[in-house]
């Protein structure tokens, strides 16, 4: 949930010495009652508003990289010329004020009577542009992509179909405070329908598309619209795996991925007690953490026998385990559920577990059905170049669905930060840019009040460095494959983790 930047250091309104302003980083202040950072860029001085428009991150506590300043929660990225938001989380730009200086001070002023000036993307006219985009999926890369075209000054037709009855939302709260009870409804939604008509983007709902001709270039829907398209962005993301267990298909056994498996969870559980997840991931587990938020009994049935072990490592990982422990969560570890029958689940150790509902959280798969049977190349998600071209002309893919080039073979990420930039990025390529997409993967996880962010690909590590201690909320650990860094996670050590990323990035 956002939450308000403290103001606090100089007040830029009524003047600061220009030598107090360094030359590599930002300076953190206020004008009035609104955090500002002041910076100098290539000998030109800019001041941005200093909160982050995705969460209301301190943005004075995050990382200047060039003419960049990258934000210390879900590293969201700012011009610090012009405010524009150029990576996600974040798509709102800051707002800009103007600067003045008067011999060896500085003062910064409002542009207007409000809170600064809130500056455009960077919009640019399109040379040799598609006329006709679709966007296939209604997810983190389809949103992305969608917005991008329209910054960039895309002005052709732009067709977004998604499977789901909800616009594009905010998924990973559908686990952590949606689920919880914390965050509202109305808090969900990307942006308002309005936002899709303001911006010519045909959104249509419930929209499933079931042929790709690649010769056609078009695309048809289940209720036998056709859509051409002189490029084609895929993004239909994943679908949760389902246990095809007895009982399993009962109206108390839910998933967790859209809005409506959010709502139906909420609803089943509105006269719960009790309820089972099976599957100790980072899904699963926030979805417990929730669940225990809203007082319920909560057991976690884990095949592993330290949950996100081979993720995090044993140190991180015995720390969330345990953080889940202390708040009353119940682990059955090593074990499988094999039935749930009249209130019973049953284990594969014999156990026998009553419970008003279950939870399955046991993983996902891409939704590569439609660009299989187009002919698509497809390698546990469609196969993209680094520029995430697929392997028919117009055609790219971003998001869960997409295997793109890493160290010297493929990768797949479910992550929702990196689904959004991979659809900017294919948003920008589609106009032209022939951008290689090289931004390492970034995500977070909640669990009871207690944060941890994570960069790189971490699978395949073979030694882990511990740095401070998890338990004093105040750690950063490294992942090496043989002696090379591929990844990293901390709790408290935020600008760590944006110099790790940044390091990887170059």
């Amino acid at each position: 949930m956002s939450q308000p930047t403290t103001i606090s250091g100089p007040d830029f309104g009524k003047g600061i010495s220009l030598s107090s302003i360094p030359g590599d980083g930002v300076l953190a202040g206020h004008v009035d009652d609104t955090a500002v950072l002041l910076s100098r860029v290539d000998g030109a001085l800019h001041a941005v508003s200093a909160t982050c428009t995705h969460y209301g991150a301190p943005l004075g506590e995050g990382l200047r990289v060039g003419d960049q300043i990258r934000c210390p929660w879900h590293h969201a990225c700012f011009s610090l010329r012009t405010g524009e938001a150029l990576h996600a989380p974040a798509f709102a730009p800051l707002a800009t004020w103007r600067v003045e200086a008067v011999g060896a001070q500085v003062f910064v002023h409002p542009v207007s009577n409000d809170a600064g000036e809130t500056a455009e993307h960077t919009a640019r006219k399109c040379k040799d542009a598609p006329a006709r985009i679709v966007i296939v999926g209604g997810g983190a890369a389809a949103f992305a992509a969608a917005e991008r075209l329209r910054s960039r000054g895309f002005e052709g037709k732009l067709t977004m179909l998604s499977a789901d009855k909800d616009g594009p939302y905010d998924r990973p709260n559908l686990s952590k405070d949606y689920l919880a009870g914390t965050a509202q409804e109305d808090w969900i939604p990307l942006q308002s329908a309005d936002f899709y008509s303001e911006h010519a983007i045909d959104l249509r709902l419930g929209c499933e598309v079931t042929t790709l001709d690649t010769d056609a270039r078009c695309v048809t829907t289940r209720d036998g619209d056709v859509f051409g398209y002189d490029a084609l962005l895929l993004a239909q993301g994943a679908e949760p795996v389902r246990l095809k267990l007895p009982g399993f298909d009962g109206p108390n056994v839910h998933a967790l991925r859209s809005l409506a498996d959010a709502r139906a969870l909420i609803a089943g559980i509105s006269h719960a007690t009790s309820i089972a997840v099976i599957g100790a991931g980072f899904i699963g587990l926030e979805a417990a953490s929730a669940l225990r938020e809203r007082g319920l009994d909560v057991q976690v049935i884990s095949r592993e026998a330290l949950p996100l072990d081979k993720l995090l490592g044993e140190a991180l990982a015995k720390h969330v385990v345990g953080l889940h422990r202390e708040h009353g969560v119940v682990f059955h570890t090593s074990c499988e559920a094999t039935e749930f029958k009249d209130g019973v689940l049953l284990l594969s150790d014999g156990q026998r577990l009553r419970v008003d509902a279950v939870l399955v959280g046991v993983g996902v798969k891409p939704r590569t059905t439609l660009a299989e049977v187009a002919g698509l190349t497809v390698d546990e998600g469609i196969v993209v170049d680094e520029c995430l071209r697929a392997s028919a002309p117009g055609i790219f893919a971003a998001g869960d669905i997409a295997s793109y080039p890493h160290a010297g073979g493929l990768a797949r990420v479910e992550h929702w930060v990196h689904a959004e930039r991979q659809g900017q990025l294919a948003a920008d390529n589609m106009l032209g840019a022939a951008q290689a997409f090289n931004v390492p993967p970034f995500f977070w996880t909640h669990h009871f009040g207690t944060d941890v962010r994570y960069v790189g690909h971490g699978r395949g590590w073979t030694s882990v460095k511990v740095d401070g201690s998890p338990a004093d909320g105040d750690c950063l650990v490294r992942y090496f494959k043989d002696k090379t860094l591929i990844a990293a996670a901390t709790i408290g050590r935020d600008q760590a983790l944006l110099e790790i990323e940044a390091a990887m990035s170059r």
